[in-house]
């Protein structure tokens, strides 16, 4: 790894025992949100990130969701850029582009998720870093690869799940998903190959480039069911279905039904078992027939027999006859989740005195939650910090400044608060 840049924050993340890649530098020109995510990942981990962000701020400072701001923070912006520093540098000022450089030749790895080409024209491709620091890792994610026919088109969640089969797979008649599964998949194969990278460097000195996509990574996603389809030579057509069937590929009762107060999953399951769980004769004479050839009949008869009943009612008889079911829930319902909670899903945290709810790090290391060590609340609240470290002097920085170089922005408080069930 790089030798470690001074700083007390980071000395004391990285003598914590959890944090994996602690030490490792890496330098993000990211935003929202195939590249912040990737960039998240491996910051839990230890990993020391600053992100580059423009003088006004990273994309995703100035947007989000149902117009949500916290303290004047988006709170897209918190959901993605955790544990990061934030340096907010004009790329284009030969002061700014001189500070990154520098930032770079003491780094690890740089991770972009802009078009192809936008880096490369402000000297930061590839290329342009390995003549900087001859063993960096570069990790370059886009929406459809960096050639090819559509190189030049944009790249975003619901656009890729058009393209890429998921939306026409999704629902009875072509459905996007609701989330931006695209991108978060993307996001976790981008810092897999970071990980990947940082092994082999590890073994043979050398760096490398890593390249991720969205359209790959929504056909990684479904990989099950494009095998089966393009293996069994299967028509369009195979898509329709039963509204209450999940996937084109499974067998009933494989799906979602509505009961009188609510919805239950089921996956395949014992058509007998079934039966009995519900005490339902329609059910059980049914129990012989081919559930994939038939499975539209069946998805009916199960409808029917759940449409007058509560969830209560069902999930005693459902358990007791080993049926695997779930209750549909809200994202409302999470925070009562017993295994949510159980599982440390959630985090609650303090800024400036509103409370935001983030979502940790998915992965438990020796059965702990990893640290929530810093959030960048507003851009370059950290530039002076890290150009002293670059070994900058105050009159340095304040001439970058008065440049117009780089913006020194203002910190606001934040802190943990106790779990609210």
């Amino acid at each position: 790894m790089s030798e470690k840049l001074d700083s007390s924050a980071s000395a004391a993340s990285n003598s914590d025992a959890l944090l994996p890649l602690a030490g490792t530098r890496i330098v993000s020109f990211c935003h929202f949100l195939q590249g912040p995510a990737a960039v998240q990942y491996l910051a839990d981990l230890g990993a020391e990130v600053v992100k580059v962000e423009p003088i006004a701020g990273a994309y995703e400072r100035h947007w989000s969701g149902a117009d949500l701001y916290v303290d004047e923070t988006s709170v897209f912006f918190l959901a993605a850029n955790r544990n990061c520093r934030s340096l907010a540098v004009d790329l284009k000022s030969p002061e700014g582009k001189q500070v990154v450089e520098k930032l770079i030749s003491n780094s690890d790895v740089v991770i972009q998720n802009y078009r192809p080409g936008v880096l490369e024209r402000l000297g930061f491709g590839f290329e342009d870093c390995k003549r900087l620091k001859a063993d960096i890792i570069y990790a370059a994610a886009t929406g459809f690869g960096s050639s090819g026919p559509l190189v030049e088109k944009p790249g975003q969640d619901l656009l890729i799940q058009a393209r890429c089969g998921l939306a026409a797979a999704t629902g009875s008649t072509p459905t996007p998903v609701g989330g931006a599964v695209i991108d978060q998949h993307g996001a976790a194969l981008l810092a897999m190959g970071v990980l990947a990278a940082l092994v082999k460097r590890a073994a043979t000195g050398q760096g490398g480039l890593v390249e991720g996509n969205l359209l790959n990574a929504g056909i990684d996603l479904q990989m099950e069911g494009i095998t089966s389809f393009l293996t069994g030579r299967f028509d369009e057509d195979r898509f329709d279905r039963h509204p209450r069937l999940a996937t084109w590929l499974h067998q009933a009762p494989y799906g979602l039904y509505q009961l009188a107060d609510g919805a239950i999953v089921l996956p395949l399951t014992d058509p007998k078992a079934l039966a009995e769980a519900l005490d339902s004769d329609p059910l059980r004479a049914l129990s012989d027939i081919d559930l994939y050839s038939e499975r539209d009949r069946y998805a009916d008869v199960l409808q029917e027999v759940f449409r007058t009943r509560t969830f209560a009612e069902v999930a005693p008889g459902l358990d007791s006859q080993g049926v695997w079911f779930a209750k549909v829930q809200s994202y409302a319902d999470l925070r009562a989740d017993e295994q949510v909670q159980h599982n440390g899903v959630f985090r609650n945290v303090d800024v400036n005195g509103s409370e935001v709810v983030l979502v940790n790090h998915p992965v438990r290391y020796d059965g702990q939650v990893l640290p929530l060590r810093r959030l960048a609340l507003r851009p370059g609240q950290d530039t002076h910090e890290i150009l002293g470290e670059l070994g900058y002097t105050d009159a340095d920085i304040a001439a970058f400044e008065e440049h117009k170089a780089v913006r020194l922005g203002e910190r606001r408080e934040w802190r943990e608060k106790s779990i609210k069930q």
